[in-house]
């Protein structure tokens, strides 16, 4: 009974052990991305000063296993934070437009242009994803892609004086979020 119990002990203790350093080398690996996410955003801001740091920082930490990530999956990690965005952006667009019937005509021209922009840059988006994903040069040209589709429809709802853009908040964060996707070519 006695050697059962020691055992038993025994047991407990290796289990805690184990426990303990899966624990201290998870919270390690976090410290390491959570670093190394701060240190691409502060590169990144530093180049393009328009990518606010926070929003940077509290993008990759939004994305699925950004946490764990090295450079090049938070890389890709980015792009797809990029399409899911753009992704939404365009059904947001397409529900305006489908309640258009009290929508300003300009307004409404302005939309259907940035409906077919954001389609443009997703298609382009898509293909760099693929190409970031099995590294092939270029990818970069996908993401400036949507960052110009992003830019020319926030330019185009500014048409229209006094109007507040239903896409202004959308059309920064593409903006922002194609920046640092493009920061990521410094790694080819």
């Amino acid at each position: 009974m006695r050697v059962s119990i020691i055992f038993f002990l025994l047991i407990i203790q290796s289990f805690l052990f184990l426990s303990f350093n899966v624990r201290s080398s998870s919270s390690n690996n976090n410290c390491c991305s959570r670093n190394l996410i701060e240190e691409v955003c502060k590169n990144f801001t530093q180049v393009d000063p328009h990518l606010r740091y926070k929003f940077c920082i509290d993008s990759l930490e939004a994305g699925p296993g950004s946490r764990c990530a090295n450079r090049t999956e938070l890389g890709l990690i980015a792009l797809k934070l990029l399409l899911n965005n753009a992704t939404d952006t365009q059904c947001y667009i397409k529900q305006l437009l489908g309640k258009s019937k009290g929508l300003n005509p300009i307004i409404q021209s302005n939309l259907e242009t940035c409906l077919e922009l954001y389609f443009s840059g997703i298609f382009d988006l898509k293909e760099a994803i693929r190409a970031y994903e099995s590294s092939r040069y270029g990818w970069d040209l996908g993401v400036s892609s949507m960052l110009g589709s992003g830019a020319s429809c926030k330019d185009s709802m500014k048409v229209n004086k006094g109007a507040v853009p239903p896409l202004k908040k959308r059309n920064n964060d593409i903006i922002h979020l194609s920046s640092i996707g493009i920061g990521f070519t410094s790694d080819e």
